[in-house]
């Protein structure tokens, strides 16, 4: 962990450069963080083997993880200046009124282990086109991603101090948010963290990006091949091996096709055996990013099974110590069980069975999250119906999730406030400044 004395000097380093990073020419900045996409497109393979062993990622994955984030990088340097640029308003008193987006100053960004590169990616890149500069602490478990993002920062050209890593403790967190030079914190994990974090921003007045857990409902209305549609679902379900805030977490199927559904469900968990996530097969699944995170989802698996849920397959963590856990699919479960309310953070599918549009609606809002959600049907308007109900931040059709680097991310309720990526990735940690000229 960091010494008080490196956390000290990075708050310092972060403030001094934002005083020249600021005045630097926004398209300048841009073809800086149009460099640093570049070098993570010239590292992808260095990049990916890092965060395969250090949290478990399937190699294919972490390589589109580092995909992902050259698009984002790419996005904000090209689109950047263009959503930063000046708006004049209509003026009924006389005179102009403009409004300008200008950087506030340093940011503290606190990012999870699940996606080392992305969760950064989506919170540096527009800050750092805008002229704010970022002090990141990352997860304790990711250390050497960390550092290789701030090697990558340090080549494409970024000023000492523009960008600072630092492996801060809690307490050491509290004092950055504290201090008066900060002026923002984003924060990307559980609950929990959010909590802490937001309670601690409120306390010294800073503006926060909160976001947190999510519980996604996934409504299939109809299909016209139920194996299909259940392979679709599944491999979704798998994605991260189900270490994503926004993985569909609640299955939601009409009746009519519920038993084909959770059958094939059933034969596809069964189906996969442990593997290499270095070198992944066809017909595995990778390890969980710790022992204690798999016995975690374990607990809340017993916790269902034992007040009457059904688990159909998996569900438990191999006994040789690892932290492999069996991916499982689980019906039957109910309001009085943990895995009703609470977030699965791994490979289990939770299915639920409805009867209706409305009673499907009803179950997807019955929940403290709200982060995305999407609805399934042969039927587009019938879905597109159904989409605009849910109580999410990210709504979506026919499509399990729109993740993109233009399309902001973000949710509402338990899920967090704020949003990431797209232009209103741009619009959180900058002053909109009315600039009003009067008529002589």
């Amino acid at each position: 962990m960091a010494t008080d004395a490196e956390v000290h000097h990075a708050i310092v380093a972060a403030d001094e450069a934002f005083r020249s990073w600021r005045e630097t020419p926004i398209d300048e900045r841009s073809k800086v963080v149009n460099r640093i996409g570049e070098l993570f497109a010239e590292r992808t393979e260095e990049l990916a083997a890092i965060i395969t062993s250090e949290m478990g990622k399937p190699i294919d994955e972490a390589r589109d993880e580092v995909a992902f984030c050259v698009d984002i990088f790419n996005y904000f340097a090209t689109e950047g200046p263009t959503l930063a640029s000046d708006q004049e308003i209509k003026s009924y008193s006389g005179g102009r009124a403009i409004i300008q987006k200008r950087p506030v100053g340093p940011l503290l960004g606190i990012m999870p282990w699940n996606y080392p590169y992305y969760q950064v990616a989506r919170f540096a890149a527009p800050n750092l086109v805008l002229g704010n500069t970022v002090i990141l602490k990352h997860a304790e478990s990711c250390p050497r991603s960390a550092l290789a993002i701030q090697k990558i920062m340090d080549e494409a050209g970024l000023p000492h101090g523009a960008y600072v890593n630092v492996f801060a403790t809690h307490s050491q967190v509290a004092e950055i948010i504290a201090d008066p030079r900060i002026q923002g914190v984003s924060v990307t994990g559980s609950e929990r963290a959010g909590a802490a974090i937001g309670e601690l921003a409120g306390k010294n007045l800073k503006k926060a990006v909160l976001e947190l857990g999510g519980s996604d409902p996934y409504v299939i209305l109809d299909a016209d091949d139920i194996d299909q549609a259940a392979e679709n679902a599944w491999a979704r379900r798998m994605e991260n091996t189900g270490q994503a805030c926004n993985s569909n977490k609640r299955l939601i199927v009409m009746a009519d096709i519920y038993e084909p559904f959770v059958a094939k469900l059933k034969e596809l968990a069964q189906a996969l055996r442990p593997g290499n996530p270095a070198m992944p097969e066809s017909g595995t699944y990778a390890p969980l990013s710790s022992k204690a995170a798999a016995d975690g989802v374990c607990a809340l698996v017993n916790d269902a099974v034992d007040k009457g849920a059904t688990l159909h397959a998996g569900g438990h963590v191999l006994d040789d110590g690892s932290a492999y856990f069996a991916p499982a699919v689980l019906t039957g479960v109910t309001p009085n069980m943990r895995a009703y309310s609470e977030e699965i953070f791994g490979p289990v599918a939770v299915v639920y069975k409805v009867a209706s549009d409305q009673e499907a609606i009803e179950l997807a809002n019955d929940s403290a999250y709200g982060l995305g959600g999407a609805v399934f049907s042969t039927d587009t308007e019938r879905a597109r119906k159904l989409a605009e109900r849910l109580d999410v931040g990210m709504s979506s059709v026919n499509v399990h999730s729109a993740e993109r680097a233009e399309l902001p991310f973000g949710g509402v309720k338990r899920s967090g406030f704020g949003r990431e990526l797209g232009p209103l990735g741009m619009d959180e940690f900058v002053n909109k400044r009315l600039l009003y000229i009067a008529d002589q």
